[in-house]
């Protein structure tokens, strides 16, 4: 069997929601498992915060049924809403909370009688300019909202563009735009992803929303004391499954990118751009080889890799290759793929295999 696979410590990301938590003590905080949860597995990590997490976030219905098949009874948020009419009988059925940002939702909600009325979030554009209804249309739709017998709870949310730069006051604006046209309406506030959540306490409102942190990921690209905090949850590896002794001048893998320039051992490893892996990884790029740390040589092909194994000692057919955990940040990593660190968890294909511990 192919030895390439993905460890999740669940135990990791109960404690990355807590510090989330703790953050503001007595807000809620929905647990965000978009995405296959980041690429951890998305029904797992649910059940394993069950008992814990006050709701989970997802970005579509397809995401949330999975959610509700595997048993999960906790709230579940659609960040972005509904896309069609037909997904709000499901809504209704699943007792789905949703997100409106938009003025065909808010037509397609206020037309459709729901047997049990459910919690909406509405959503303002407060700069990031993505999703959400403009402040001066804002105050108008949550009056509707108010009116409408579908709906049980309504909040407000918004969403920071700039959060993970804490020296840009991009999110102090955004900040002051939403809360000053809030101030007179009721109900519960979210405005908190994983960088707000951790550097913009002015912000966190009454229900955070932490994503990348959960999985113990820094959203920050310099070091921070509550990021330094968070426990990585996941760790990729595999094997080195061939080993090739180059002398000087010859050329590693596809259009021959890497050429040595000293007698080298060239290790080959189970993990490609099949599997995950970004392609446009460069020379250079670190692994961790029989916990002694190396670098990546050659091009990426879909199914192996080639790494440098001459700094480290006595290897052979079957060494333990690292690719990141919490050993090797995967951020470090990204830096060197032009990438960041949500695309390599998430762009992990169905051939590497999740095993979880805790």
């Amino acid at each position: 069997m192919r030895a390439l696979r993905a460890e999740v410590d669940l135990d990791a990301i109960r404690h990355n929601y807590r510090l989330a938590k703790q953050q503001k003590p007595g807000a809620r905080a929905v647990a965000t498992v978009k995405a296959n949860a980041y690429g951890h597995g998305a029904v797992q990590v649910a059940r394993a915060l069950a008992d814990e997490a006050d709701a989970f976030g997802v970005a579509c219905i397809e995401e949330a049924i999975e959610l509700r098949e595997a048993g999960i009874e906790r709230p579940i948020l659609l960040l972005e809403g509904f896309f069609a009419a037909d997904e709000l009988p499901l809504i209704d059925s699943l007792r789905l909370s949703t997100a409106i940002h938009c003025e065909e939702q808010l037509a397609l909600f206020a037309s459709y009688s729901f047997k049990q009325p459910v919690d909406v979030w509405l959503k303002m554009d407060s700069g990031m300019h993505r999703l959400g209804f403009f402040p001066e249309r804002f105050v108008e739709v949550f009056a509707l909202l108010q009116r409408h017998p579908g709906v049980a709870t309504l909040g407000k949310m918004t969403h920071f563009a700039r959060a993970d730069e804490l020296s840009c006051d991009y999110t102090r604006k955004q900040w002051h735009t939403f809360s000053e046209t809030i101030a007179s309406l009721p109900g519960p506030v979210s405005a908190s992803n994983s960088p707000a959540t951790l550097g913009w306490p002015m912000a966190h409102g009454d229900w955070l929303r932490p994503g990348l942190m959960l999985y113990g990921i820094s959203p920050y690209a310099e070091s921070h004391p509550l990021a330094d905090q968070l426990k990585p949850a996941m760790c990729i590896s595999s094997e080195v499954i061939a080993v090739r002794d180059l002398s000087v001048g010859e050329p590693v893998g596809y259009g021959g990118r890497f050429v040595t320039t000293a007698p080298t051992r060239v290790g080959v490893v189970a993990m490609g751009y099949g599997d995950g892996f970004p392609r446009q990884a460069v020379d250079g790029t670190p692994v961790l080889v029989n916990g002694v740390r190396t670098r990546l040589i050659g091009r990426v092909s879909m199914d192996m890799l080639t790494v440098d194994l001459t700094p480290v000692e006595g290897v052979a057919a079957g060494a333990r290759v690292e690719f990141w955990g919490s050993d090797l940040k995967v951020a470090e990593v990204a830096s060197y793929c032009d990438a960041i660190p949500y695309e390599l968890v998430t762009k992990l294909t169905r051939r590497v295999p999740l095993f979880y511990k805790g």
